[in-house]
């Protein structure tokens, strides 16, 4: 039987630039609700499920038709309240978790499509995603995480510094570098696993929750996909993202 797929969308009314920015509803519709009908738009989902631990966010999410799972409010990262979620809703230790944020209304289908195939091909712990940079883009912004892979295509290395580094500016490039995008596939079972190590040294010096990952000696297999959409963290990217809906609708 194959495994099944569920995205648990994680969902907050607690931001720190951009307070209840998931209910945020200049287009019509809540934030939340384009995130969902994104996410849906991916044909190897099995279902798509919201986490939250707010009553307000549950009540607009279920109001629109997307199962809802309530969860602890004291949850000291994501991946802590993915768990959570996961654990109540009951699923096998085989099912795929996909996780994706409240904040990312234009993520790609292809995208989480790419990440679930990278998952099953290498039978790693967790999937994410790997993206050229777009030209114009600064690969060197401490703000942007990169990764390096190996020739397994599973992650090496994650990092907030410029990676891979070139010796010599003259020597031809044989690696570029290449930007992490956010989205993760978990085994279901290896996410009640990971929630329980403890931190470790390059986690909390890059401050990186996927190096706990690697530095526990776990695999994250990497797909190539070119991304070049972006969350929304503040209410000037919220304000650009309306903007670009109006846009397409006229």
């Amino acid at each position: 039987m194959t495994a099944p797929v569920i995205a648990i969308i994680p969902a907050r009314l607690a931001s720190t630039r951009f307070p209840r920015k998931v209910l945020a509803s200049q287009t019509g519709k809540p934030l939340i609700q384009h995130v969902c009908e994104r996410v849906a738009q991916c044909p190897d989902l099995s279902r798509v499920v919201v986490a939250t631990d707010s009553d307000e966010v549950r009540a607009v999410v279920e109001a629109f038709g997307t199962p809802c799972v309530m969860t602890r409010e004291d949850h000291p990262n994501g991946s802590s309240r993915l768990a959570e979620a996961a654990a109540a809703l009951g699923l096998r230790t085989d099912a795929l978790v996909v996780n994706v944020q409240g904040d990312e209304p234009e993520i790609e289908p292809g995208a989480i499509s790419a990440a679930i195939s990278a998952s099953r091909r290498t039978g790693a712990e967790v999937a994410t995603i790997a993206s050229p940079f777009a030209p114009g883009e600064d690969a060197g912004n401490p703000n942007v995480v990169k990764v390096v892979a190996g020739v397994n295509g599973l992650a090496l290395y994650f990092s907030r510094s410029l990676i891979p580094h070139r010796r010599d500016g003259a020597s031809p490039v044989h690696a570029l570098p290449l930007k992490h995008v956010g989205l993760y596939v978990y085994r279901a079972g290896f996410l009640q696993q990971y929630v329980a190590l403890p931190p470790t040294p390059l986690e909390q010096t890059e401050m990186l929750e996927q190096l706990r990952v690697l530095e526990h000696g776990f695999r994250i297999a990497l797909a190539l996909y070119p991304c070049a959409t972006q969350g929304i963290d503040t209410p000037e990217q919220y304000a650009a993202f309306v903007a670009r809906m109006r846009t397409r609708i006229g």
